[in-house]
């Protein structure tokens, strides 16, 4: 059985690995459906939780088009900004209702989907500054694991030496799922007013 500082090592070293599709990774002319699955797969494979998973699937993609999540195809065949939404919808679609992403996407979309013309700004401009603002995070968040731990560690000091490494565990836990539940209590509000002002 892995030590819980085993388990943080692991932790870290997966946050290290987890990789961003860079813009021009993906390719400029279109593609069919087969060929934005094998992609996704293929550059987002140090993200998956588990080797044989999907990053996505036909019938995810069929289902973000069904419900006005994406754009529908184009004779069958997926633009760059297609696959730069896909990305987004990626890190939101376990987190959050369809229906929230709706509301967050909607602007981006009816404003820069294939329309930089108009607004200056198109997807492939707001990947970049999006990569642009994450990427530093990765640092920050290592060290709001290795506190949340340290702090965890401390817990639990009556127990004896076997139950308090599945205490102090459990305590690191809910102290990393509370911190993305009140992120999501605040992502859904947000995506509330948003609702509002359609």
């Amino acid at each position: 059985m892995l030590s819980n500082r085993d388990i943080l090592k692991k932790i870290l070293r997966r946050i290290r690995e987890a990789s961003y599709v860079e813009p021009e990774d993906i390719p400029s002319i279109e593609l069919y459906m087969d060929q934005v699955t094998t992609f996704m797969d293929e550059h987002l494979k140090n993200n998956k939780r588990h080797p044989s998973d999907k990053a996505l699937t036909k019938t995810m993609i069929n289902n973000y088009t069904k419900n006005r999540l994406l754009p529908a195809p184009v004779k069958k065949k997926y633009s760059k900004e297609h696959m730069l939404l896909l990305l987004f919808i990626y890190y939101f679609k376990n987190l959050l209702t369809f229906s929230d992403i709706e509301n967050i996407f909607k602007p981006i979309t009816n404003l820069h989907f294939s329309n930089k013309e108009k607004s200056g700004i198109d997807l492939e401009d707001i990947y970049k500054e999006i990569i642009r603002l994450n990427k530093p995070d990765v640092y920050e968040l290592q060290k709001d694991i290795i506190r949340k731990f340290k702090k965890a560690g401390k817990s639990f000091e009556g127990a004896d030496k076997e139950q308090r490494e599945q205490l102090i565990l459990f305590a690191f836990i809910c102290d990393l799922a509370f911190d993305v539940y009140m992120k999501k209590q605040i992502i859904e509000q947000i995506s509330d007013y948003l609702a509002e002002l359609d």
